[in-house]
Formats: structure tokens, C-alpha cells, sequence
């Protein structure tokens, strides 16, 4: 049995739940974490495709030839922009955006072990149709499918990580989903090298079906999972409850801990539960939900799409080349799985703040320095190969971007708004999360070769602008979460500077179960 772990951000103070980090619970949260394969394979995969001279040629002809012309003297800024292409990649993010909405009714009444087990079935469907396309239309239609297992799979995983983790424990667990993003960025980027080099023209069919594996992964794991207690009260399986929070939490004392969950429960069963999407704007609820508008919002405005999900194409546009371009993109995923094992150790000890700040802090001065060393070597309009000092000062400088970014607003972008919300409305505000997400993914997406085409290297100035406007937000906006239960998470709010003005303890004491709230230790001490 683990030790007690105090609630709150003393040590030693405040209530205390008994238990902690089982191997039970450690085994059911990687395999849930293992959804984030389907999201990670896709970024990495859709990038390395569009990059593949075969793929082009038979789906998008005049992006091949313009890419051609551009080798033979042309700009190199604007030959892979086709609204055309851009729509093949984006159309994942829409059909999530649309289906988030309806997947937060599923994980409520269903729970989270089937709303993943649904994203993997979905995911399923759509690998094959992509594998199989004859014409852009079949292309579109799978990214379609894989977008409402994307939708599953970000909802449901994230709560279910959230709720299932001890809550010393909380951020650890569940930035094991962004782990397993990164191992699938990184899994994406070694089979595009390889099937880059197959003769016939069909390694493109390859990626793209390789994307059933994680989905079958993510769909057997689930039928073996149970669901989270705190869904399993809502829903009135009491009983079950209670036999799953014990297993989890290796102790048979759960008493204090299950009638936190019930309490919160009685609010979920009330209102909350009948109409969400109209209690979730509800005043008291103002704090959480701008935080789970403005953390997805900002995360994709960091720029991390342009550099993770475009990678391939960012480095043959700064003339690498089409196998040295994959290759980086292999440097850069495995870079990116190192710095997430960062997040992993410091997130439940530094806390959520101090990883967002270092980290904004380092992304800042990263796209300051690739924009002008690319704009120093291409100008408005380069039309030839850049040095080779200067591509490897881009790469490093990248490798050093997206290690600022795997142990900040990567991971810490997914946490924060899975364990703000209370229960009642939580599928709720995780599913505007991720429309969010899903909106600026979309948006960037689209954009992103239009702006790379007319504003050039000035595209990372104009992120870096928004590195910085979120980093002041999280300086001054975002309280710490570390350590606080996820059912007590009010007290955050009420002890904040700026949001104590909206969430104010609810007259019939609803809500958090806290009576008295106190800063301690940089967290919060709960009585």
C-alpha cells in the first residue's frame, strides 16, 4: 500500500485520502494513454505524405508540378500551397471539432471506457478508406472517420486519465497520453522515411494504413479497462464504484475519498446533469471555461502545428531535401518524446505554472532566432538551397523549440482542462476544450502555406507574438492545480486573484467539499 497523500499543496496539512499510484491503476492508465497513438501517428503521418512525390502526383498534380517548377528556379515559400492539399489534413480537425459536441453525451451517459473504445473503432474505419483511396473524395472521407475517432479518443482519454489518477499523481498519469502522442509522431516519421523508398509508387498506401494499428490497440485495450469511479456514481453504479476506487487506490479505507465523489456527484445529478451545456455558462463556471477556451487556443498558436505536423514540407522549403527532411523529422520526434519524459518527472513536483513559463520563455526566443537566421539566408523570396550552417542551426534551434514545447504547452495544454471542471459538467467543458483544439488546429492548418507563402520567414514572428501574449496570461491568469483533488478543485478559484470574483461558493453548498481554503506551499490546503 502506498502512503497517504495529503490534500492540498502543504505538506503534511489538510485532509488526507489514503492510498496512492497502484500498479493496477498504473496499468489501466497506460493503456488508456495508449489512444494518444492515433492522434500522434496522424500528425506525424499526414505531414510525410503530402511530402511524397507519388502521393502528389496521383492526388495533387498541380502541387507536384509547381513543386517541380520550384526546383528548377521558383519560390520556395509558396510551392506546396493548394487549399486542396491543406483540405485533405484539415478535414480531420473539423469532423472532430463537429463530433466533440456529441461524443461529451456519449462519455456521460455510456461513460469513458466506451467513448475509447469507439474513437478506436472509428479511427479503424478510417485507415482503411485512406489506405484504399482511389481520389481525393475517399481521401477525405477516411480523414472524416479519423476525425471522430480523434474527437473519442480527446475527450474521453484525458477525463478518464484525470479521474483514475491519484491526485498527487494527476499530471504524471496524464501526460502519459502526450507520451504516447510523441511515440506516435515519432512512429509516423520512421515509417514515412521507410516507405518513401519503396519502388512502385505505393508507400504512401502504407502510411496511411498503418494507422490501424493504434487503433486497434486503443479499441482491444478499452474492452478491458473499467470505467472511472466518478463516472460510475453519476451513472448510479454505486457498488461498482466503490469496488473500482479500491483497486485503484490499494486500500480498502476509500470512505472519504467516495463521498467526495458522491457529493459531487449529487451536484452532477441536479442541473448540471440535465443540461450542461446551459450550466457550463452559468457564472460561477466562468472561471474554467475561459481556461478551456484559451489554453487550447493558445497551444495550437504556439506554432508547434507548423513545425510537427508540416515538418517534412517546412524542411524541403528551406531546400534539404526530400529524405534529409524526414530524417529531421525523425530528430525532432525523438527530441520531442525525450523533453515529455521532463514534463512527466516536474509536473506534480514544480507544478503546472512554472513548466508554462519556462517553457513559453524558450519557444519565444527560439522563433525569434529561426525566423531571422531563414530570413537572413532566404530574403523575401530565395530561390536556391540555404547553407548548410544555416539548416543546421534551423534544426537545432527546432529540436530546441519543440523540447521547450513537449514539456509545457504539449502536455500541460491536455491537463489543465481535463481536471478543472466539476464532475457534472466536465465531458461538457472537455468537449469545448477540444473544439477548440480542433477550431485552431483547422484554422492553423488552412492558413499556414498561405502565410508561410506571403509573409515568409515573418510566420514565426507572428507566433512568436503569440508565445508571448500566453505566457503573460499564464503569469497572470492560470492558478496552480498541483496536488488539489479533482472534486475540490473550487478552492483554486476562490483563492485567485482574479477569478475569486465569480467562484463563489454556491449558496446551498454544492460544489467543493472545503469549508476552508488556504494558499500553502504553492498550492492549496483543503479542510
Amino acid at each position: 500500500m502506498a502512503a497517504p497523500a495529503t490534500v492540498g499543496g502543504g505538506q503534511g496539512q489538510g485532509k488526507e485520502y489514503p492510498g496512492g499510484l497502484t500498479l493496477y491503476v498504473f496499468i489501466t492508465c497506460a493503456v488508456a494513454a495508449t489512444g494518444g497513438l492515433i492522434v500522434g501517428y496522424d500528425i506525424g503521418i499526414s505531414g510525410g505524405v503530402t511530402s511524397m512525390d507519388t502521393f502528389l502526383q496521383q492526388f495533387f498534380p498541380s502541387v507536384y508540378r509547381k513543386e517541380q517548377t520550384a526546383r528548377g528556379g521558383g519560390s520556395q515559400y509558396c510551392k506546396f500551397d493548394s487549399q486542396l492539399l491543406t483540405a485533405f489534413t484539415s478535414s480531420l480537425y473539423l469532423a472532430a471539432l463537429v463530433a466533440s459536441f456529441f461524443v461529451a453525451s456519449v462519455a456521460r451517459s455510456l461513460g469513458r471506457k466506451w467513448s475509447m473504445f469507439g474513437g478506436g473503432v472509428s479511427f479503424l474505419a478510417g485507415a482503411a478508406l485512406n489506405a484504399a483511396a482511389r481520389n481525393v473524395a475517399m481521401l477525405i472521407f477516411g480523414r472524416i472517420l479519423l476525425g471522430v475517432g480523434v474527437a473519442f479518443a480527446g475527450l474521453s482519454i484525458p477525463i478518464y486519465l484525470s479521474e483514475m489518477a491519484p491526485h498527487r499523481l494527476r499530471g504524471t498519469l496524464n501526460i502519459g497520453l502526450q507520451l504516447m502522442i510523441t511515440v506516435g509522431i515519432f512512429s509516423a516519421n520512421l515509417v514515412n522515411y521507410g516507405a518513401a523508398k519503396i519502388r512502385g509508387g505505393w508507400g504512401w498506401r502504407l502510411s496511411l494504413g498503418l494507422a490501424a494499428v493504434p487503433a486497434i490497440i486503443i479499441a482491444a485495450g478499452s474492452l478491458f479497462l473499467p470505467d472511472t469511479p466518478n463516472s460510475l456514481i453519476t451513472r448510479g453504479y454505486h457498488e461498482e464504484a466503490r469496488r473500482v476506487l479500491r483497486r485503484i487506490r490499494g486500500t480498502d479505507d476509500v470512505d472519504d475519498e467516495y463521498a467526495d465523489l458522491v457529493a459531487a456527484a449529487g451536484e452532477a445529478s441536479g442541473a448540471a446533469r440535465r443540461q450542461p451545456w446551459l450550466a457550463i455558462l452559468e457564472r460561477r463556471h466562468r472561471p474554467q471555461l475561459a481556461v478551456a477556451v484559451l489554453v487550447p487556443f493558445f497551444q495550437q498558436l504556439t506554432g508547434i502545428n507548423v513545425i510537427m505536423f508540416y515538418a517534412p514540407v517546412l524542411f524541403r522549403t528551406i531546400g534539404l531535401g526530400g529524405d534529409a527532411a524526414l530524417m529531421s523529422a525523425v530528430i525532432t520526434g525523438l527530441v520531442n518524446i525525450a523533453a515529455t519524459f521532463v514534463s512527466v518527472a516536474a509536473v506534480d513536483r514544480l507544478g503546472r505554472r512554472k513548466l508554462f513559463f519556462q517553457g513559453g520563455c524558450q519557444m519565444l526566443a527560439c522563433q525569434v532566432i529561426i525566423g531571422t537566421l531563414i530570413g537572413v539566408a532566404f530574403g523575401d523570396n530565395h530561390d536556391g538551397e540555404i547553407p548548410r550552417a544555416y539548416a543546421a542551426a534551423v534544426v537545432a534551434l527546432i529540436c530546441a523549440y519543440v523540447a521547450g514545447f513537449a514539456w509545457s504547452w504539449g502536455p500541460l495544454g491536455i491537463l489543465i482542462p481535463s481536471e478543472v471542471f466539476p464532475l457534472g459538467i466536465r465531458p461538457a467543458g472537455q468537449a469545448i476544450a477540444l473544439a477548440v483544439n480542433m477550431l485552431s488546429t483547422f484554422a492553423v492548418a488552412q492558413a499556414f502555406l498561405p502565410m508561410l507563402c506571403h509573409m515568409r520567414f515573418g510566420l514565426f514572428y507572428f507566433f512568436a507574438g503569440w508565445v508571448l501574449a500566453m505566457t503573460l496570461f499564464v503569469a497572470a491568469f492560470l492558478p496552480e492545480t498541483k496536488g488539489v483533488p479533482i472534486e475540490r478543485m473550487g478552492a483554486v478559484w476562490r483563492t485567485h486573484w482574479f477569478w475569486q470574483r465569480f467562484a463563489v461558493a454556491d449558496e446551498d453548498g454544492n460544489g467543493d467539499v472545503e469549508m476552508d481554503c488556504r494558499k500553502a506551499d504553492g498550492g492549496i490546503v483543503v479542510r
